[in-house]
């Protein structure tokens, strides 16, 4: 009874809800049809854009000439943007090699020495200004994605090179560890001991350094991502392919004549269904690196999406009504806060599933050997 009278109360609230905000948006769009009658637009009178939420979407996900922080209107309405740009290296046949500032190009918004962009891609353009389609330009630039990777290659060797100068110089070993090395040493002995040991018996001493520079790779730049302004990399399908592929390598190279041989003949299975099985087999040892790749990606990139999507609400529904925008901003930034500390925890989780996937397929790639070798990590 309850349940049924808290129902009608939502439903009540939704449709008064839904009676107030209507009100105004039919008023003017009535005024609108009134003051301009259809097919008479006056003139120098320009439509006022609106939100592009999907503009706004893509522009995070996808990579970019600079870093993107904010924008802000002075008192004459100038926009001003509140970026770090990034170095832009162009080189074609008919012009040579080209390099400047991105903020050259003003956001987009102007053409500079021969290019400009056009769709977030750098075109060359003509004296007029028209997209040159004889010069095949080839963009070298650094993007914020690769600019992004740089720096987590950098922290992630500062950090591993500044952990064993202090397990040289005893801490650790002779008394208890400290600070970052207090840190990662937790994390150093999960994937030793959860990802490497289950799943490569006694060869995880030998992948352990790969699993853990994959593991630390792929965490710092999650983390990296969820700082505003910064570049989603994990959710760049060339990122993921990347690492796909590299796994791929390390599979096939870690492969023996057992692997080949279920896959080519499987023991045990009739002749007739060995004709269906084998191709099964073989595209599985492709699936395997593109299983690592899709799941990667579309799991980060869903995060950021939804936690775009949840803070467009505010300005979707701030151009129906401001009443409609105040509204919505509580609880649009309350399940983006809460959204954002899952996305902290996948952070983790997907760089945990990428290392123990590609740990579950090496150990695979080398089953059906026979050993009395006892684990020594």
């Amino acid at each position: 009874m309850a349940l049924k009278s808290l129902k009608l109360v939502l439903v009540a609230i939704f449709s008064l809800f839904a009676m107030v905000f209507s009100a105004p948006l039919f008023a003017q769009d009535s005024l609108h049809t009134e003051a301009v009658p259809e097919g008479h637009e006056q003139a120098g009178q320009e439509k006022k854009e609106g939100f592009n939420a999907a503009e706004v979407i893509f522009g995070h996900i996808l990579d970019n000439h600079e870093f993107h922080f904010t924008e802000y209107h002075d008192a004459e309405g100038n926009v001003h943007h509140v970026s770090i740009p990034l170095p832009i290296i162009l080189y074609s046949k008919e012009r040579g090699l080209t390099a400047f500032s991105s903020a050259r190009f003003e956001h987009g918004e102007a053409a500079y020495n021969g290019y400009k962009i056009e769709d977030e891609k750098i075109v060359a353009v003509d004296e007029s200004g028209k997209v040159d389609e004889n010069c095949k330009v080839y963009d070298l630039s650094l993007t914020r994605n690769v600019v992004q990777m740089m720096i987590a290659l950098g922290i992630l060797t500062w950090l591993m090179l500044s952990i064993a100068a202090a397990y040289k110089r005893g801490e650790g070993v002779t008394s208890a560890p400290r600070g970052k090395q207090n840190l990662l040493e937790v994390l150093i002995i999960f994937v030793r001991d959860e990802i490497a040991v289950p799943n490569l018996t006694h060869k995880a001493h030998k992948y352990l350094p790969y699993l853990l520079t994959t593991f630390f790779f792929i965490l710092i730049n999650n983390i990296f991502g969820l700082i505003p302004g910064t570049a989603n990399v994990t959710g760049n399908i060339a990122f993921t392919v990347v690492l796909g592929l590299i796994s791929f390598v390390v599979i096939l190279a870690s492969s023996n004549r057992h692997f080949w041989g279920h896959i080519f003949n499987p023991p045990g299975v009739p002749l007739g269904v060995k004709f269906i099985l084998i191709p099964v087999e073989f595209l599985g040892v492709f699936i395997k690196p593109f299983a690592l790749i899709i799941r990667l990606f579309a799991n980060m990139v869903a995060g950021h999406i939804i936690i775009i999507c949840l803070i467009s609400l505010i300005f979707i529904f701030g151009e129906m009504n401001a009443v409609a925008g105040w509204g919505t901003s509580p609880v649009a930034i309350g399940f983006t806060v809460f959204i954002y500390f899952i996305e902290i925890l996948v952070a983790f989780i997907q760089a945990y599933i990428f290392t123990n996937l590609t740990a579950l397929f090496i150990g695979s790639a080398f089953e059906g050997e026979h050993h009395d070798e006892q684990i020594h990590i």
